[in-house]
């Protein structure tokens, strides 16, 4: 299907979803469809949690933010449970402006971008269908139409309570154009839609001495005051501030704590009382979500302020951490990349992990418990398994720092280093060394960075080299080793006899000889110190095995060299240990010959097959693994 015919099934969809009635019939659609008149922080909450929710280790993941937002899982779940969804159940919060802080490229304006988004598409549903008195600029909820005496009658009948009162503009029309008959009014739905202006809006400062009131609230429109003879005619007056067009909604308000306090006091009127002034007119009732971003020195500074005592009650602070998981900063990176025009360019395996190892190691704080380095504690962090250390440790070390993942190595920094290690080999395939080297470089540039700070983080630098290292030895052992399937197999086999007859307090009878013999304690042990097993561990990891066969053999499968991660991983660490010699010789040698070469080429269409590799960066690895192995 072409673009322009989706264009038109898009317009063909949204005349479908028109609707067009009398106040009074309205109030028929009510009684069949009540979720209609929820109000703006209600309808939020409900697009974030109609999209579902998942439960993964005991926390809740929000599939709305699910395809952007990565690694915020906790900021979110304590965003949408103590501000979202207690402000759609009428709590007092939702009398508070929200205001996201963190730091730079943290997330914030990717967040409240998503919720715009969102509402554009949920006014487009049903269950985010909006009604609004037609020809009003502010797309007024029709229930204001409603008299303050019949309000109690109103919410006894049909169940819904009406906030705010009917503005000066329409309270004028309902007694010019419809005689006062509220039942006549014509109500009409409306989808959001920030570029037209309707339930969305946005307000950015500029210079406080220029910037008027009037972007905020609207303004007189001169050029009618000789038509109906006052400034106080709400005809002559324009409803196209940025409070008036996202009644309804909600309103982004950038930078707000460098805004002139005039302009804060509207906010908190409209937030605490839901109305403001606009004009020589009574108070304007809207119905809007106030969200606000800025970062953590700025609202230092602003709390530090005297003057801004009145407002720190009236405003809920949300933090937004930078995420500290390896594995969603990677994800991160990929969709930055994805979405640039350097896509197609080939990223090595493990080279944007490896640069999240580094921006994570800057954002973490070092840990005050016993045993921990920030290595193990990234580990930790990231889910997975470290030797002596269980869940409970994780949940210290994440309340040992509240304001962990404040600071740091953002991501924009480092895709601006992966960009220009891609621009340095002309667009053809980066690895992990091409972005730590870039990055490395980038930190004499970075200007807000101490010199402190720069140590430490070249320090992260040499961790990150580190990591890469056991990683790059594992991806070439790994296709090495699946070479000597055969032998993989045979010294899994004879480990598992010797665990067997261990665990069972039984000897093991030699093939060719027959005389019995106790189980090869130091084969059992160069295994198993491959992965870490220390001497106390072994019984437990032996006994571990044993139950994971007979398991195996309850259900009558065979217990074979992929049935235990870590016991294959332990195997070919030995394998690769064994054949170390081989694969120095294989990878380092200038001129090869015939075997070697036909060795060399099975592992590089292995990394090529099975690993993501290209040749350009299979060949870059094993030349790197050889000098490595020949230090």
């Amino acid at each position: 299907m072409d673009i322009l015919k989706k264009v038109e099934l898009f317009r063909e969809e949204e005349e479908r979803l028109k609707w067009e009635g009398t106040f009074a019939e309205y109030l028929q659609l009510l009684k069949e469809k009540p979720w209609v008149a929820q109000t703006a922080h209600s309808r939020v909450y409900h697009m974030i949690d109609d999209a579902g929710v998942e439960e993964v280790d005991g926390k809740k993941h929000y599939r709305f933010f699910k395809e952007q937002i990565y690694g915020l899982e906790d900021s979110i779940e304590r965003l949408v449970e103590e501000y979202f969804h207690s402000a759609a159940k009428r709590l007092d919060v939702r009398k508070r402006i929200l205001l996201l802080m963190g730091p730079v490229s943290g997330g914030k304006s990717t967040l409240v971008t998503m919720l715009k988004r969102g509402l554009e598409k949920y006014s487009r549903t049903e269950r985010g269908a909006v009604y609004a008195i037609k020809g009003c600029p502010m797309h007024e909820d029709p229930l204001h139409l409603i008299p303050q005496h019949l309000r109690t009658d109103f919410q006894d009948e049909y169940g819904i309570k009406i906030e705010g009162n009917l503005s000066p503009l329409n309270m004028m029309r309902l007694e010019e154009e419809y005689g006062g008959r509220i039942e006549d009014v014509v109500v009409e739905r409306i989808f959001f839609s920030e570029d037209k202006r309707a339930g969305i809006g946005t307000f950015s400062p500029s210079d406080p001495k220029s910037q008027d009131i009037a972007d905020l609230t609207g303004s007189i429109d001169f050029s009618t005051i000789a038509e109906y003879g006052s400034e106080s005619d709400p005809r002559a007056y324009r409803f196209d501030g940025e409070l008036n067009k996202a009644n309804r909604g909600m309103m982004e308000f950038q930078e707000m704590l460098k805004c002139d306090e005039k302009f804060l006091w509207h906010l908190l009127s409209l937030t605490q009382e839901g109305n403001f002034k606009a004009g020589r007119f009574a108070l304007i009732s809207a119905d809007e979500l106030i969200v606000a971003h800025t970062n953590e020195s700025e609202y230092k500074s602003f709390i530090s302020n005297k003057k801004n005592e009145a407002l720190h009650s009236r405003i809920i602070v949300m933090k937004i951490p930078y995420n500290l998981r390896v594995k969603e900063e990677e994800r991160i990176y990929k969709k930055m990349i994805e979405d640039s025009d350097l896509s197609h360019v080939h990223i090595a395996p493990h080279a944007l992990k490896i640069a999240a190892i580094f921006t994570i190691l800057t954002r973490l704080k070092e840990p005050k418990k016993q045993g921990v380095d920030l290595v193990k504690k990234m580990r930790l962090y990231d889910g997975e398994s470290v030797e002596g250390f269980n869940q409970q440790d994780l949940q210290e070390l994440q309340e040992e720092y509240p304001d962990e993942g404040m600071s740091g190595i953002d991501p924009r920094y480092v895709i601006n280093r992966i960009s220009s290690a891609i621009i340095r080999k002309q667009l053809t395939s980066i690895n992990a060394l091409d972005v730590l080297r870039s990055i490395k470089e980038g930190l004499d540039q970075h200007a807000s960075i101490s010199k402190e700070e720069r140590e430490r983080y070249l320090d992260f630098i040499a961790v990150a080299r580190k990591e890469y290292d056991a990683l790059a030895k594992s991806e070439v052992q790994k296709a090495f080793v699946y070479s000597f399937d055969e032998s993989a197999v045979t010294l899994m086999d004879n480990y598992l006899d010797n665990v067997e007859a261990y665990c069972n307090k039984n000897k093991l009878r030699d093939p060719l000889t027959g005389e019995e013999m106790t189980p090869d304690e130091k084969l059992m042990r160069s295994i198993e110190e491959q992965i870490g097993i220390s001497e106390n561990a072994k019984k437990a990891f032996r006994e571990e095995i044993l139950i994971r066969i007979s398991a195996f053999a309850r259900k009558g499968k065979k217990f074979d060299y992929n049935s235990h991660e870590r016991l294959r991983e332990a195997i070919q660490k030995k394998l690769f240990a064994d054949l170390k010699d081989i694969v120095k010789i294989t990878t380092s040698t200038k001129t090869p010959d015939e075997s070697q070469l036909k060795k060399m080429n099975e592992v590089i269409a292995r990394l090529i097959d099975e690993h993501g590799y290209n040749s350009v960066s299979a060949n870059e690895l094993l030349r790197y693994v050889g000098s490595l192995l020949n230090r």
